[in-house]
């Protein structure tokens, strides 16, 4: 062997073990920010149909079919709700500010919400008593977690 072959040898073992190391870095790499993608849409995933994703199939059925019905029975309240904040948008639109109709739109649209909030807890507490202790221990962490009763960390003084 000739002073160039080994040097060529060394060069092309040299090329292949970066060329494998840098395949492994890109790969890592991807790996890390595709699960830190997920970790981000599990994070954001928030409401009651997330909070149910860990009960059985036929119970999360059951929640889902109970909100739907409590939705289509909502459907007045929430064209209400929705009328009431055009409503706060033309007032606060206008022209000429009137405290009175913006105060009125206002609390309409809060009447509304409230009593669709009121409706759907209802419907959340009635699936709740049908459940199994340990059926309801995986509802309320996946409410701390995903649903209404996330708190989430508390405010910066």
């Amino acid at each position: 062997m000739t002073m160039a072959t080994t040097r060529l040898k060394t060069l092309l073992i040299v090329s292949l073990v970066l060329n494998i190391f840098l395949l492994g870095a890109i790969a890592g790499g991807t790996y890390r920010w595709v699960a830190k993608q997920k970790a981000e849409v599990l994070a954001q995933q928030r409401g009651l149909r997330f909070a149910a994703a860990e009960l059985p199939p036929e119970r999360q059925d059951q929640l889902r079919e109970a909100l739907r019905q409590t939705r289509r029975e909502s459907v007045p309240l929430i064209i209400s709700a929705r009328s009431g904040r055009l409503d706060v948008v033309q007032a606060l639109a206008a022209p000429q500010f009137d405290r009175a109709a913006l105060d009125a739109a206002l609390a309409r649209t809060r009447e509304a919400d409230v009593a669709v909030r009121a409706r759907v807890e209802a419907t959340v507490a009635e699936f709740a008593s049908t459940l199994t202790p340990d059926e309801r221990l995986k509802l309320v962490d996946a409410l701390e977690r995903h649903g209404p009763l996330h708190v989430g960390p508390p405010p910066k003084k």
